[in-house]
């Protein structure tokens, strides 16, 4: 890929897109299927009313529910996932919202069933799920009976079904406006112009030309800062959403609403924060170790990305090079792991590199019938993104065990669960990397490098979880959210993360209006306690035998049969109390140490 032109999704060569052919071959077939999801949609009512007559009625409508999603699932993937090709397309753009408006239709139609199933009593659902023709949809409904609390009328349900469509207005029109309607322009380097865009920022961060770091950081900024009362409208409204739907529901808080499915109490979430804000000292010394190194007076935001040294010999490394890389460092995993991963990477699994108007970042998007696909704006010129490929290399192996292991109803396993498997996947490649470095320069970047891979998943994640928590606490306690309180908000957080060693600038604040993770509430934080568990397990499976390797195949294949609590549980940790977090502060700590180690001793 040429690093130096962003291409046309019409220029990207097949065998580095995905290969959606297992949804559907091509855009017509999915639109046939659409037709068939309207028409199963128009089915739905005659099952009103025969839902507590039998277990037999009640297994009918769970089958005919179940082909239902698995088609739902097929068509929303297509839809997204095209979509994500390019955001900027018209076509794609039609079909998503094709989907939106029947799927809409299709909640409002089955609003009745959840009230239905939960007025059963107790004691004839107990057995009813006693027969096996429920055996596959216990758990579902098990899960089901427990929402029971906060479902609400029929004619409620109904409403709020009708809805749905308006609810991701905001996510959308940000996704739009960042992804599409926003060019950054170009930066002049000793390579040319390049083209400064979401998936290019991170490069041009890890330059080690700080004159470069700096004009790419202010005028990527520059365009958000002339959008900032948009920006602050869309992320206000979409926390008012959050907050509406928990009132509705009667949970306490939407912190309350959204961890209720996952059964974690907020005391996990709590203690996360104050865990990580009592080990700050670890951050703010590698902060102050950066400063030291790379010779500043002060560190600047431009300054925190860039690696400490540069390594030994830059290369490109290429997609398969990356992918054997990987395969190398995953082989405690055994045979069967590596081989299927290796086939799906090596095959069309992944979309692999940038093009104009596809989504910026990275994703896995695990389906019950097709492959686990992943989302890659991959440069060989960055070593950040072999790890981000073994990342969600590891999310698609945790969706290929979870879907040939379970049944559709509850294959699906939490995000909790899932920022385990990737992050253990980059703890792995990290270990082999450093143990097969051929020199002191690369040893000390890779520690580096894995410094900031743990700062922005343990620390960073968490200085954004906390952030949601008082976003949405002022707007619970009645006060608005405006462009002002949310930039002085997010800048408390950026000062007492940094330390003394960072010099904020005038827009640094506006990072907290540009994360699109904050369009999906209180998920963030997730990803700090997924580090935390994959580091003890990492640990666990490599010290460990056949024993230690199996539990963790066990919890990989537990798909969503278990809370996620439980699920961490089988696989060898508690993340129930905050000592996995403390321990992971303390791998920071210690890697802190090393790296000081290595630069007084060089």
């Amino acid at each position: 890929m040429e690093n130096n032109k962003i291409k046309r999704r019409s220029e990207v060569a097949v065998q580095d897109t995905w290969d959606l052919s297992k949804l559907f071959e091509n855009d017509a077939a999915w639109e046939a299927a659409l037709k068939e999801y309207e028409s199963m949609t128009e089915k739905i009512a005659s099952f009103k009313g025969t839902l507590g007559r039998s277990s037999a009625q009640l297994a009918a409508y769970m089958q005919f529910g179940n082909d239902f999603g698995i088609l739902e699932e097929r068509l929303s993937y297509y839809s997204e996932l095209r979509q994500c090709e390019d955001e900027g397309s018209s076509v794609e753009r039609t079909m998503s919202g094709k989907l939106l408006m029947a799927a809409s239709k299709a909640q409002a139609a089955s609003s009745w069933a959840a009230p239905e199933i939960q007025a059963i009593p107790d004691s004839e659902m107990q057995r009813f799920m006693e027969d096996p023709l429920l055996s596959d949809y216990r758990i579902y409904l098990q899960r089901l009976v427990r929402f029971k609390p906060h479902i609400l009328s029929e004619a409620e349900e109904r409403i709020i079904a009708i809805q749905r469509e308006a609810t991701g207005a905001a996510a959308e029109a940000f996704s739009v406006l960042t992804n599409v309607d926003l060019d950054f322009g170009t930066i002049d380097t000793p390579q040319g112009e390049l083209p400064l865009s979401q998936s290019t920022w991170s490069v041009f961060m890890e330059n080690s030309d700080r004159n470069i770091r700096e004009r790419a950081y202010k005028q990527f900024y520059s365009h958000f800062e002339s959008h900032k009362t948009t920006l602050a409208a869309l992320y206000g409204a979409s926390v008012k959403q959050d907050a509406v739907n928990a009132r509705l529901r009667g949970y306490k808080s939407a912190a309350a609403a959204a961890l209720f499915p996952d059964n974690v109490d907020e005391s996990v979430y709590n203690n996360l924060i104050s865990t990580i804000n009592d080990n700050l000292s670890p951050l703010h010394r590698y902060y102050e170790l950066r400063r030291k190194t790379l010779k500043l007076e002060t560190l600047h935001h431009w300054d925190v990305y860039a690696p400490i040294v540069p390594q030994e010999a830059p290369k490109k490394t290429s997609w398969n090079e990356a992918v054997d890389e990987i395969s190398k460092a995953l082989a405690p995993l055994g045979d069967q792991y590596v081989s299927i991963l290796k086939e799906g990477l090596l095959g069309r699994w992944a979309d692999r590199y940038e093009n104009k108007g596809k989504r910026s970042g990275a994703f896995s998007a695990g389906s019950y019938t097709a492959d686990p696909y992943i989302l890659m704006n991959y440069k060989e010129d960055s070593i950040r993104d072999i790890f981000t490929l073994a990342h969600e290399g590891g999310h698609s192996m945790h969706s290929y065990y979870s879907s040939h292991s379970n049944p559709f109803s509850h294959y699906g396993y939490t995000i909790f669960e899932a920022e385990v498997a990737s992050t253990f996947n980059e703890e792995l490649l990290f270990r082999s990397m450093i143990k097969n470095c051929t020199s002191k320069e690369l040893e000390i970047y890779l520690v580096n490098k894995r410094l900031d891979d743990i700062l922005a998943t343990l620390y960073r994640q968490t200085m954004f979880a906390e952030f949601e928590k008082t976003t949405h606490d002022l707007e619970e306690s009645g006060t608005p959210l405006t462009v002002d309180n949310l930039r002085g908000e997010y800048r408390k957080l950026l000062e007492k993360y940094f330390g003394k060693s960072m010099t904020l600038e005038p827009q640094s604040d506006m990072e907290g209006l540009r994360i699109p993770h904050f369009y999906r509430a209180f998920y963030v934080y997730k990803y700090s306690t997924g580090i935390s568990a994959s580091l003890a397990l990492a640990e666990r499976v490599l010290s460990g035998g056949a024993k230690e390797r199996d539990d963790y195949f066990a919890f990989l294949k537990s798909g969503g049969s278990r809370f996620p609590i439980e699920s961490l549980k089988v696989a060898g940790v508690d993340m129930s109390n905050p000592e996995p977090i403390k321990a992971a502060c303390a791998i920071f700590d210690k890697l802190v140490t090393r790296l000081e180690g290595l630069l007084i001793g060089g």
